[in-house]
């Protein structure tokens, strides 16, 4: 009894660790975020900085040149994005004439079918735009916001980035400090490992986004749907929310090829195309490229997917992801974390990794 009684104080004590923790990163979420995403960032971008250093560049210099790299990569990115969207924009007139067509056939099949007048139909539509009418000062007091707040993420984000990587041997001290029972040169191992197996896990990742959304592109220019590069590296980009963002991702083009044909066969041949996609990125591009050096049970990626959602929205969503990745990754190196290793591992890979042992009972008369 006493046994229980110790091993219970022991797990409300790491209960009442996780709740503050928790408490704390809620209301410090303003805080937090940016940090984070500053972190995360830096552990990306640490092994090119490194190299850079290596060949004799000046700290300052490397970090200012791997921004700088990144900058131009969004906004070449950012180029293409408007590009395809204001090429979707000149459809936008057409689109609206075939919509007007679709909802001026659906009004008449409830005429028809559920005997509601026209006027009556028009008369909710009405209401309903006028309900919306009260809430717009809400929405452009939180567009407002979240403008602000993008503007902001965009300063304060590469200033933690551009910290992280200078000061990064400084936080290497405090942790060594931290942990000063563990062996620093093992330690020091650790943490080497870590950053460049999840840097390389986020290239990989980058690799599998471009093959995925050119297979997109290519599959709906095929079907005919136009503006396939936008619809299929949009859907590509979305897959960073595991299950979800696909789904998200191809509602637009199913419903561009909805408006714009009139067979059903072109929003089937869209969600097949996705659905053969997802298939081949699960089944054969993501093992290929990335292989299991960071995988994660779906039980742990949910758990985190809905933490973060809980504790920080959509920023806890896509964050929560990479930090149950990297604890895998320490998990992995630390034999003493061993049940959180089998906690977070897919099962195979947990099962493989469990020696298989005869249990031996001992039978007393």
């Amino acid at each position: 009894m006493r046994a229980v009684s110790l091993s219970f104080s022991g797990y409300s004590q790491y209960l009442s660790v996780l709740f503050f923790a928790s408490a704390i990163l809620y209301f410090g979420q303003a805080f937090f975020i940016p940090l984070f995403f500053g972190l995360i960032a830096a552990i990306i971008l640490y092994p090119v900085c490194q190299w850079l250093e290596d060949r004799r560049w000046p700290r300052g210099l490397a970090i200012a040149t791997c921004l700088f790299l990144v900058f131009l990569l969004m906004v070449a990115l950012s180029v293409l994005l408007l590009w395809q969207i204001t090429a979707f924009h000149r459809e936008l007139p057409a689109l609206g004439e075939k919509l007007t067509a679709l909802l001026k056939t659906v009004q008449d099949w409830v005429v028809a079918e559920w005997y509601i007048s026209l006027e009556d139909q028009m008369n909710w539509l009405r209401q309903g735009l006028l309900g919306m009418g009260t809430q717009l000062g809400g929405l452009l007091v939180g567009t407002v916001n979240l403008t602000v707040n993008f503007f902001f993420f965009l300063i304060i984000v590469p200033l933690f980035t551009v910290l992280f990587l200078y000061y990064r041997q400084l936080l290497a001290k405090f942790l060594y400090a931290a942990f000063r029972h563990q062996d620093p040169a093992y330690l020091r191992e650790i943490v080497q490992q870590t950053v460049l197996t999840y840097h390389h896990y986020i290239r990989g990742l980058a690799m599998i986004y471009l093959i995925v959304g050119v297979l997109n592109s290519l599959g709906l220019f095929l079907l005919g749907i136009e503006h396939a590069l936008l619809f299929g590296f949009l859907a590509s980009i979305l897959t960073i929310v595991p299950y979800v963002g696909i789904t998200i991702g191809s509602l637009l083009p199913i419903t561009l090829a909805w408006l714009t044909h009139d067979n059903l066969w072109y929003p089937a041949g869209v969600i097949g195309l996705f659905g053969l996609v997802q298939y081949l990125e699960a089944n054969l591009i993501f093992p290929w490229i990335v292989g299991t050096q960071l995988r994660v049970n779906m039980l742990a990626t949910l758990a985190a997917m809905l933490a973060g959602g809980v504790l920080w929205g959509l920023s806890g969503v896509i964050l929560f992801l990479p930090f149950v990745a990297i604890l895998k990754l320490v998990a992995d190196r630390i034999p003493q974390w061993k049940a959180l290793r089998i906690l977070l591992s897919p099962l195979e890979e947990s099962v493989s990794k469990t020696p298989r042992r005869m249990a031996k009972t001992k039978v007393s008369s």
